[in-house]
């Protein structure tokens, strides 16, 4: 066998392997034969069809079967001989079966990248740090509170604050339009979910009474194919009901596990700290990450891109039926070519410096991962870690969350770094 490797653009490389015409010919001899057994053709019996024959009718099909296995039998020790590896399965982009000495093929495929690091110290990366206020405390608590309020029906016209249950139907130029008619539907006034006119047109009404609005949708509605167009509402009003606020006392504390208020204040903060750290932890590795990729300049390979961006779509499509919403089945796998070049990127850089360092985590560092992790899972923390136990093979993701932070710790021994201090909200309001 002989290979010829030639460097095309960028990353592209092709492959060309040479090997005896007479092994290409006894492979497809051996096959027509295996077809002669087998096929059955009017005037012979089965298994007795000459092989002349079955060779001048099947031959195309032995052929073709032939070069798959001379490919599949000769690909990995001819990359090995050529001191090349393919960052994805190569294609077959030529085959010549009609040689008198040589059967040839050429494949075409990506390598991975050489990457460089670049000196850490010349790296400028935000940090940022949260300190949780007294205020931050009120507004979590006032937001428990907010959970247990109960509504009381009232007969008298709807004020902000009020619970209004109500029956609409939604026309555009007289049709009905999916997602524009709802039963009992239950809205608290004041909270701005629906589009600006619909929530001031129930204010101020008492139940038994009958709204007729004309409004427009806004032009940056989610839905593209309403945005911006008119639309007419009829509104019943079912029921008006008012807000009772629950007190703070130890019956309000148990309904959220806790025997009395001190106790469930000191969970509440407990789970604020637990919150922000973790949304902290997260933006303070993008920012690290995103720094070390802008400062690393070097060619994806486009396969891994594609892979990494299908994942991507399967991922968001996978949200939006857990939501209970429609995948968006035509939407392209390119729209997230950014990001996934970004995800490969960050993958190459990381393995890397790992590489280059030594880096690796025990199973004793895994397994206090995977602890640590089921903490968050309350009563099904042992069913978690049992999962992650049952096959090792899942314990990957969790060694990679490991090796990230080592390689973190690594850049940000040596890096500058910018502290910037962030309030609460700032951070668990964002979107």
């Amino acid at each position: 066998m002989k290979t010829s490797l030639e460097t095309l653009e960028g990353l592209k490389r092709s492959l060309t392997v040479d090997v005896p015409i007479d092994t290409f010919n006894q492979k497809v001899d051996k096959i027509v034969k295996t077809m002669a057994s087998q096929v059955s053709i009017d005037g012979f019996r089965k298994g007795k069809v000459p092989v002349s024959m079955v060779k001048k009718r099947f031959g195309d099909n032995a052929k073709s079967d032939a070069i798959n296995e001379i490919v599949n039998e000769t690909l990995v020790e001819a990359l090995t001989d050529a001191k090349v590896t393919p960052a994805a399965r190569p294609s077959v982009s030529k085959v010549d079966s009609k040689g008198k000495t040589n059967f040839s093929y050429t494949v075409e495929f990506e390598v991975f990248p050489e990457v460089k690091i670049a000196d850490f110290s010349k790296l400028e990366v935000e940090q940022v740090t949260v300190d949780i206020t007294k205020a931050d405390e009120e507004k979590t608590l006032n937001g428990l509170q907010e959970q247990m309020i109960e509504f009381k029906p009232v007969k008298r016209a709807s004020k902000e604050g009020d619970r209004v249950a109500m029956d609409f139907i939604g026309t555009i130029d007289g049709e009905a339009f999916e997602g524009g008619e709802a039963k009992d539907f239950k809205m608290v006034l004041g909270k701005g979910t629906m589009i600006p006119g619909f929530e001031e047109s129930v204010t101020g009404v008492a139940a038994g009474k009958i709204v007729n609005l004309d409004v427009n949708f806004p032009d940056d509605y989610h839905a593209t194919h309403l945005a911006g167009k008119p639309v007419q509402f009829v509104i019943t009003i079912n029921e008006v009901s008012s807000p009772k606020e629950p007190k703070l006392d130890a019956a309000f504390a148990k309904k959220f596990g806790e025997k009395d208020m001190d106790a469930l204040l000191v969970s509440m903060k407990e789970q604020m700290r637990t919150e922000i750290d973790g949304r902290i932890e997260q933006l303070n590795k993008d920012s690290l990450f995103n720094a070390l990729a802008s400062a690393n300049e070097f060619d994806v390979p486009q396969g891994s891109i594609d892979g990494e961006a299908q994942n991507l779509l399967a991922e968001m499509q996978e949200r939006m039926q857990q939501q209970g919403q429609t995948p968006q089945m035509e939407m392209s796998a390119s729209l997230f070519n950014d990001e996934a070049e970004r995800r490969v990127k960050l993958g190459l850089l990381v393995g890397q410096i790992a590489s280059d360092n030594q880096m690796q985590a025990n199973m004793e560092q895994i397994d206090a991962r995977i602890q640590e992790m089921s903490q968050s899972y309350g009563e099904n923390a042992q069913q978690m870690v049992e999962y992650y136990n049952e096959d090792v093979s899942r314990k990957s993701s969790v060694e990679l969350m490991i090796v990230e932070k080592m390689v973190q710790e690594k850049i940000l021994e040596s890096a500058k770094i910018k502290i910037v201090k962030k309030k609460f909200t700032e951070i668990t309001e964002r979107g």
